[in-house]
């Protein structure tokens, strides 16, 4: 039984597997009888057709980002729908979606289990070789511990980094807000739009009339990390 928000993405080989719907309709029974009696909410569908040996996908990049701004899983129904390659569903973690496949639902608690234990192992490895270095200094007669000199924190280059950060977010979601003020939308309507699609602000919060100019301001003239 799920629960939570989705974001579906469907895959079709072929043009004319896209036209027959064949293919597709199977996909959605799938997603629906995965659905079926759960508290969710299937916030968008996205429909691709193309070949599984393409990583250059615009529709799952869209799905992508839909599940990054909304904070949804991906949903398929079959893991081959994303593809075949292990490199490629790797990179998932690094794209910071979370996903599930309906013929196996438990590979993304599989596939985060393995780089977890990955991570873990070279954490290790790290952790003898700085026990073993120090280890070898004080044997030299090092003196460990204490300041002595070193690089300064600079904290410009944090606030270059969160600044960075917001601009990315701008690009991002900038598009979304553009379209609808040029639809006529007040700032006030836009963050209603925006939190009725369940899109957060960068800070994982919710929309407000200034929050939204801000993110518009920020694409037309820079200014401070947005909300």
């Amino acid at each position: 039984m799920a629960d939570g928000n989705f974001i579906s993405y469907l895959r079709v080989s072929t043009a004319k597997q896209g036209q027959s719907g064949l293919g597709l309709e199977a996909q959605r029974r799938a997603i629906a009888g995965y659905l079926n009696g759960g508290a969710w909410t299937l916030l968008e569908e996205f429909v691709e057709v193309e070949s599984g040996k393409n990583s250059e996908r615009p529709k799952l990049a869209a799905a992508f980002e839909a599940c990054r701004l909304t904070g949804a899983k991906l949903l398929i129904a079959k893991l081959d729908r994303l593809s075949r390659d292990a490199g490629f569903l790797l990179g998932l973690e690094k794209a910071g979606v979370e996903f599930v496949a309906v013929d196996m639902p438990h590979a993304n608690r599989l596939t985060i289990g393995i780089m977890a234990v990955v991570a873990d192992e070279e954490r290790r490895m790290i952790s003898a070789r700085t026990k073993s270095a120090l280890a070898a200094a004080k044997e030299r007669g090092t003196v460990l511990g204490g300041f002595r000199g070193g690089a300064k924190v600079d904290h410009a280059q944090g606030t270059k980094a969160l600044v960075r950060k917001a601009d990315e977010f701008a690009a991002r979601v900038g598009p979304i807000i553009g379209t609808m003020r040029a639809q006529g939308l007040s700032f006030a309507a836009i963050a209603e739009q925006l939190n009725a699609r369940q899109i957060r602000t960068a800070r994982g919060g919710t929309w407000a009339a200034m929050s939204v100019k801000r993110v518009l301001d920020r694409q037309t003239q820079g200014g401070e990390a947005v909300a």
